[in-house]
């Protein structure tokens, strides 16, 4: 597998005159990405709030303009997704050059960089039926107990037997946290209990991202069945919410229960 989940999200250069970040591109990316806070906090905070960023590729000789508001890139860079044609699941490295200049490199879900063809800024396909389907409407509730973090191992909903982005055939996974920072995970099938699980790493993600027990995380699935599996805490979206509210809603409901009794 590529190394390019492996990293932090500011890769160390030779040069510090040319910091790296890396962004996985998740749903809901086009309305604005984060800057990682490690990056921000050395390279950009202090830096002139309404001096916008310029983003270049080597897809095209054009520069785009994009607007930093606090540690979030959001007018123009929808602009330049689309002439990028970005997808969820892809990945982007920034390349500061100095001055807010950046070089954005795009790679695909495989972890190779998409390569363009000229004089349009789209990805080269053999045929556009012939290109991969990403399965990224399916989220799931995982809470963070002391059985999973103790036995290092996190089953997934039966109903993720459904989804198209996994299968019995993945080895490994990745879960993306909200920063777009990731861990690689084992991914398993119990045929005991029927169900999808994810170990050595799972302790690992907690602990890093300092969970207690009790915490509860929306993941959502984003794959297209032969790449490894992204699991990706979920942005605000209204999907996420609702499982949420059911959850809650269960533990309402059987709290009142007893009290009636």
């Amino acid at each position: 597998m590529s190394s390019a989940f492996q990293v932090n999200d500011e890769i160390k250069m030779e040069t510090p005159r040319e910091p790296h970040f890396f962004k996985p591109l998740l749903p809901g990316f086009q309305s604005g990405v984060a800057i990682p806070l490690d990056f921000y906090s050395k390279h950009i905070q202090g830096a002139e709030i309404n001096k916008p960023w310029k983003l270049r590729s080597d897809a095209s000789d054009q520069i785009w303009e994009v607007i930093r508001e606090g540690r979030t890139l959001t007018k123009g860079w929808k602009e330049f997704t689309e002439a990028h044609d970005l997808r969820i699941g892809d990945i982007v490295i920034f390349k500061h050059e100095g001055d807010m200049v950046f070089h954005v490199t795009p790679f695909g879900p495989s972890c190779c960089e998409i390569q363009y063809t000229h004089p349009h800024i789209v990805k080269e396909e053999a045929d556009a039926d012939d290109a991969p389907t990403f399965s990224y409407d399916y989220c799931f509730l995982a809470e963070v107990t002391p059985t999973n973090q103790k036995d290092d191992k996190m089953f997934l909903p039966v109903e993720a037997m459904r989804c198209g982005a996994l299968n019995q055939q993945c080895k490994e996974v990745k879960l993306v946290n909200k920063e777009g920072k990731s861990w690689t995970a084992r991914f398993g099938f119990s045929e005991s209990d029927g169900a999808y699980y994810i170990s050595r790493g799972w302790k690992k993600f907690c602990r890093d991202n300092r969970c207690t027990n009790g915490d509860l995380f929306v993941f959502n699935v984003v794959g297209d069945g032969t790449t490894t599996p992204l699991l990706c805490v979920c942005p605000e979206r209204k999907e996420c919410t609702e499982l949420l509210i059911k959850h809650f809603s269960r533990i309402d409901g059987s709290i009142a229960s007893t009290s009636r009794n």
